[in-house]
């Protein structure tokens, strides 16, 4: 009898040893990387540029952007003056961790004590590929419906931390956040749920300050 091999797992264990690969660079140097995933338009990159705004005089902080063309949301990082590199997919739907591998590779970061990888937009692709990361953040912005956690399963029930983002928007949308809640605690009950807004600030330092204890945590562990 012949065996089929299914071409997608053969994809999927070369990804997970280059993850691994990753992960114990990133241990050793004791570097925090989050790996970030939402729909096209969610507030990633929006939610970076205000983290960095808070963060970038007490920790070392940089960026590898995925996206299907243009470098613009690497360069909004660098305009805060952070070390970005662009991965550009031309088509590809996510990022594999050969790729981070690459990429850092190339751009040859500085010592850092945090990592962001922003996603290609997608809730489905990304949400299966190890990036050697500490934990995935799903973001989900109020503007696209309350629906999404049970819609798109397997990133809430992946993610670490979920971040509602455009909380300043809520009263003029039916976005339901208790009904949010109780998906995302069914999927994953030990995630963490934030509720933010660049533009009004809600959320943000605390959003930060889970950046800071989850980096002292793994620095802790390490010694």
């Amino acid at each position: 009898m012949t065996e089929t091999i299914d071409p997608r797992q053969k994809i999927l264990a070369a990804n997970a040893e280059a993850a691994a690969a990753l992960r114990t660079g990133f241990a050793a140097a004791g570097t925090l990387v989050l790996n970030l995933i939402s729909s096209p338009g969610s507030g990633k990159t929006t939610l970076l540029e205000a983290t960095t705004r808070r963060l970038r005089e007490r920790l070392r902080l940089g960026c590898i952007e995925g996206d299907i063309a243009t470098e613009r949301d690497a360069d909004r990082l660098r305009a805060l003056g952070i070390p970005a590199f662009q991965i550009l997919t031309g088509g590809a739907c996510h990022l594999d961790a050969r790729q981070v591998h690459r990429a850092l590779d190339e751009a040859a970061f500085p010592p850092l004590d945090v990592l962001f990888i922003e996603n290609v937009g997608n809730l489905i692709c990304p949400t299966s590929y190890d990036l050697g990361e500490d934990f995935k953040v799903a973001l989900l912005s109020v503007t696209e419906g309350d629906d999404k956690p049970f819609k798109y399963p397997a990133i809430f029930a992946r993610a670490g931390v979920t971040v509602i983002t455009e909380s300043d928007l809520l009263p003029y949308t039916s976005f339901d956040l208790e009904a949010v809640r109780r998906q995302a605690a069914t999927l994953n009950p030990d995630g963490v749920l934030l509720v933010t807004s660049t533009r009004s600030g809600e959320g943000i330092d605390g959003w930060c300050q889970v950046l800071e204890d989850r980096l002292a945590v793994k620095r802790s562990g390490a010694a």
